[in-house]
């Protein structure tokens, strides 16, 4: 599972919704699937978008959770 970094980095740089959305040249409702789990549907051209606006690599974006694997 990918855990979304975008609200943090937004808020480090003080990023609005819309300052992201000209930046970026995305819509509103994209900034707001890649500010959460929802990130795992964004393309890698709209997350380099993100990445390029706000000046981070790509992989800043998000962060790996392990999946919790069952043992039996």
């Amino acid at each position: 599972m990918l855990k979304s970094n975008l609200p943090d980095i937004m808020k480090e740089k003080n990023i609005t919704y819309e300052e992201l959305q000209y930046l970026a040249n995305t819509a509103p409702d994209t900034i707001a699937r890649a500010r959460d789990s929802r990130i795992a549907t964004c393309t890698l051209r709209t997350l380099e978008k993100f990445a390029e606006a706000l000046r981070v690599d790509v992989h800043d974006l998000f962060h790996q959770i392990p999946c919790k694997v069952n043992k039996k």
